[in-house]
């Protein structure tokens, strides 16, 4: 798939940079990024837009993977990888998975930066049967640690889950997710957490989350308190439709499924509220629910939503990269951009038109 390597000939790009919105020369050297102009510089691109390599923020790579159904992990987490990298996704944040094999995945195998959370951690009948490490809630946090450490960058809890008895119900204690954060904190990862209920999003911003993934239970008093201690938002906006279809499915009381519906109906508006509030609102499509490579899909709905252009673009780019440590389009970055005619910021639909992509100074083939 690449074309480029490491050691080959400079590369010179012309182009508008994002979000600096000044046209520059920009040269990759050794893989990296500089403004030094080399003397034999070869030209890829005279002209468009540059931005930072898109990010999912989150997306299950061993979950709807386009490999055979039987095929091994790895390669159903390589084939999933390589489909998020033709939608110019060069960064992917997978906040947990039913097993390890996408710990590693990167560059060096022409495949977008995976940060990993490990395995789903959720306690017995508390999540899809067969996908989560099953945990009983005073082992969560040292399981938590122990994901946390595997991954090397995070872990990933499911905080809630339909009950037995049709309703939504916390999976686990307060005290026990606090735990779980302080454990994953001292190791110098991040921790996240699946959180459709209200309930559940109160105990993890009292225990200090990280992320809160989906949100659907979100409060005004939550996006205050998010808003003051960093707490970031990942809404995934992509999947309300499949979920919303999946509930009449199943054996809900009508009270719970209405609930959820209703929350459903209001998310995006308080994904807006959320922005609104200060809260870093990122792009995530849950991929595994639905196929790999939509992250233009959810930079639409975001846009949808209510949060402004070049912020909605950002919640897919540079946002998120600077959330997972990563630079943007500046001096010694890796070279990780994709070039587009014309300005994603004023039609995510550009986005489908890339006409360069570099992923660690490697340049990728053009097609989609």
């Amino acid at each position: 798939m690449g074309t480029g390597a490491l050691g080959a000939r400079p590369l010179h790009l012309r182009g508008v940079l994002l979000p600096e919105g000044a046209r520059r020369d920009l040269f990759v050297v050794d893989g990296r990024l500089t403004f030094q102009a080399p003397e034999d510089a070869q030209t890829a691109l005279n002209g468009g837009y540059l931005t930072p390599g898109l990010v999912d923020a989150h997306a299950h790579l061993g979950l709807a993977s386009p490999a055979p159904p039987h095929a091994p992990p790895r390669e159903r987490a390589r084939a999933s990888a390589r489909a998020q990298l033709e939608a110019g996704v060069l960064t992917i944040r997978e906040p947990g998975g039913p097993d390890h094999a996408s710990v590693g995945l990167g560059p060096d195998e022409d495949l977008p930066r995976v940060f990993s959370g490990g395995r789903f951690l959720a306690p017995p009948g508390g999540y899809f049967p067969g996908l989560a490490r099953e945990v009983r809630d005073e082992e969560l946090p040292q399981a938590a640690e122990e994901e946390a450490r595997a991954s090397g960058a995070w872990a990933k809890v499911i905080g809630d889950f339909f009950s037995s008895n049709g309703r939504m119900q916390s999976n686990f204690r307060p005290a026990t997710l606090a735990a779980a954060a302080q454990r994953v904190h001292a190791l110098g990862a991040r921790i996240a957490i699946h959180a459709t209920i209200a309930e559940t999003i109160d105990a993890a911003i009292e225990a200090g989350f990280d992320s809160i993934e989906h949100g659907w239970g979100l409060r005004d008093d939550h996006l205050a308190a998010m808003a003051r201690h960093g707490i970031v938002l990942v809404p995934t906006l992509t999947i309300i439709p499949a979920v919303e279809a999946m509930l009449g499915a199943l054996e809900l009381t009508p009270r719970t499924e209405a609930m959820l519906r209703a929350a459903a109906s209001r998310h995006p508006e308080m994904t807006r509220r959320a922005a609104e509030a200060g809260v870093l609102v990122l792009a995530g499509t849950d991929a595994g629910m639905g196929p790999h490579g939509m992250i233009r899909e959810e930079i639409r709905r975001l846009l949808s939503a209510g949060l402004p252009q070049p912020d909605a673009l950002a919640a897919g780019s540079w946002a998120a990269r600077r959330f997972l440590g990563l630079p943007g389009l500046e001096e010694g970055a890796p070279a990780d951009l994709v070039a587009y005619p014309d300005d994603p910021r004023e039609d995510p639909e550009v986005l489908a038109r890339p006409a360069l992509r570099l992923l660690a100074g490697r340049l990728l083939g053009p097609e989609r």
